[in-house]
């Protein structure tokens, strides 16, 4: 089992940029990681994945703007979120998916605010 703190949302101006992490309490190295949004009235959705080996998948709405990557040895996932728009405006969710179980888990979340 692992737990997830997401840190690094805030209130940010169109156009500007944003950096999420995702500190994991144990070895991430055998897990997909990915990061969700849910925007008020909205269902969550996804954002982005990476998996155990790097590949990478991305929402068509974020291609271009967002980079997930990970850190193996520091336990920890980030989001560089770039050319931000209001309708990137949510609360941002960390996840954890263990390959050999697709068990999921879950972080807090962050509030992300895109606004002028």
């Amino acid at each position: 089992q692992v737990q997830l703190v997401e840190s690094g949302g805030g209130l940010v101006q169109p156009g500007g940029s944003l950096r999420l992490s995702c500190a994991a309490s144990g070895k991430i190295f055998s897990y997909v990681m990915g990061w969700y949004r849910q925007a008020p009235g909205k269902q969550r959705e996804l954002v982005t994945t990476i998996s155990t080996s790097g590949n990478t998948n991305y929402a068509e709405s974020v291609k271009g703007r967002f980079t997930i990557s990970r850190d193996n040895v520091k336990n920890m996932v980030y989001l560089q979120m770039n050319s931000l728009k209001p309708e990137d405006t949510a609360v941002y969710y960390c996840n954890a998916r263990l390959l050999a179980t697709s068990q999921n888990f879950w972080g807090q979340g962050t509030q992300v605010t895109v606004s002028s």
